[in-house]
């Protein structure tokens, strides 16, 4: 058999030289890469980067990719949720497949992944660009931000950025709470009996008391339903016909059932940030931060698709806890991270770090806990009503925990001591405005 070779198409002389040219260029773009020096800041970046401290190409097609996906997938979730409100649908619980296979991914990993890539500088030339594909992708208003948009040297500077003075007014009525982030008002209530069970959807609850940790301070009870509990003590000790003395001293408060003090009650509200949302946490209150833990736990999703399947979302989740006291009583405040958001930035504790990669995460894991104490050794840190304190790198979920006033007695029908919410599940919120309002006339 004879074999044809053509003579028109050289086989050996142009494809070697083809081949040393691409040799040759990719062996000068990894010399190129390998000086590359990229800077990652905090408070901003400059505006003379020069080209060999520009993002790496590959890094920025795979965040605008990472945005692609955020953006589609809030999208379709967005659409099946308001497709169920508008029919009256409650959404329940109901796990699914995709609830035990997050189990399997490396969230952790991937959210520290996704840290790396958006703390890359951005050449400035292509900020403005990335930055309102952003903001066009997740409804952010530009026009607060405090610094133009090609100072912020990255997507994580450009997601904890600050807003214009004036941006977020602070109701200042001495009673009124006001919301501690901007975000969407998911669920909030009273927590009645020493269950202190907080619903996350429909048919399915957790726990305060895992939610915060073991806390000597937590209220497991309202103060009406001691009062009660101590006034069917006093007439269970009368009709026995104990002595006045011993009533006494094993109850003490029962001689004062109609106590001037307001009654409080315990309360909490769960606050949902979008990645589109501003992302600092604000003070609800003047308060007293005592003690703050960190759960190391997973990064799951917090959409509403993972809300509605993955039980125990926000105990198995990692977390930063700040525990206190303001004027009525107790008050917590829990940052629950996500997917992309392991990193929660506490401004009163620069050296916390979250998400920090382990051998092995332990489920029962205890948290590491800290009790803040001053120079001159006093026990807390104050915090204004609107001060901000903390950050999330994208968005997230905060719930709030704390007393306030209720009626002294269940069936008395005076409400002007009443603590109200002024939202509704659903409602947007923003940093300021007003959770609830009690009056004392």
């Amino acid at each position: 058999m004879k074999y044809r070779v053509s003579h028109r198409f050289p086989v050996l002389p142009r494809h070697t030289r083809f081949l040393n040219h691409t040799r040759s260029s990719f062996t000068s773009f990894a010399k190129r890469f390998q000086t590359t020096q990229t800077r990652a800041s905090i408070n901003g970046g400059s505006g003379n980067s020069q080209g060999d401290s520009y993002l790496v190409p590959g890094a920025t097609v795979a965040t605008i990719l990472m945005l692609g996906v955020l953006h589609g997938r809030r999208m379709y979730d967005d659409k099946k949720t308001e497709e169920m409100r508008d029919k009256g649908i409650e959404i329940e619980f109901q796990p699914d497949v995709k609830a035990t296979f997050l189990r399997l991914l490396p969230l952790r990993s991937i959210s520290r992944c996704w840290g790396f890539l958006t703390s890359l500088e951005i050449p400035v030339w292509l900020r403005p660009h990335v930055y309102r594909a952003w903001a066009r992708a997740f409804h952010s208003d530009l026009e607060e931000a405090a610094l133009p948009l090609d100072k912020y040297a990255s997507l994580k500077e450009f997601f904890v950025r600050t807003l214009k003075e004036g941006s977020r007014p602070i109701d200042d009525d001495p009673l009124c709470l006001v919301s501690p982030v901007d975000g969407t008002v998911l669920r909030f209530g009273e927590l009645k009996g020493s269950g202190g069970m907080i619903e996350q959807v429909k048919g399915f609850s957790y726990s305060v008391f895992s939610l915060l940790g073991a806390s000597p301070s937590l209220p497991t009870k309202a103060d009406s339903e001691v009062q009660e509990e101590q006034s069917e003590s006093m007439t269970t000790t009368e009709k026995s016909k104990k002595s006045w003395w011993r009533i006494s001293f094993a109850s003490p408060k029962v001689w004062d059932p109609t106590s001037s003090c307001p009654k409080r009650g315990l309360f909490y509200c769960v606050i949902y940030l979008k990645p589109g949302d501003y992302h600092r946490i604000h003070s609800p209150a003047d308060w007293k931060i005592l003690v703050r833990r960190h759960f190391s736990g997973r990064l799951y999703p917090l959409n509403e698709r993972a809300t509605r399947t993955i039980r125990n979302l926000y105990i198995e989740n990692e977390r930063v806890v700040l525990e206190g006291l303001w004027q009525e009583g107790f008050m917590a405040l829990a940052a629950i991270g996500a997917t992309n958001i392991g990193s929660i930035e506490l401004f009163i504790e620069p050296e916390l770090h979250t998400n920090k990669p382990k051998k092995k995460l332990l489920p029962s894991e205890p948290p590491d806990e800290r009790v803040y104490v001053s120079e001159s050794e006093s026990i807390g840190r104050m915090l204004k009503k609107g001060d901000e304190f903390a950050a999330f790198n994208m968005g997230s979920t905060v719930v709030l925990v704390f007393q306030a006033p209720i009626p002294k007695l269940v069936h008395e029908d005076n409400s002007s001591e009443e603590f109200k919410f002024c939202v509704k599940p659903g409602d947007r919120i923003r940093v300021g405005e007003a959770l609830g309002r009690w009056h004392t006339s």
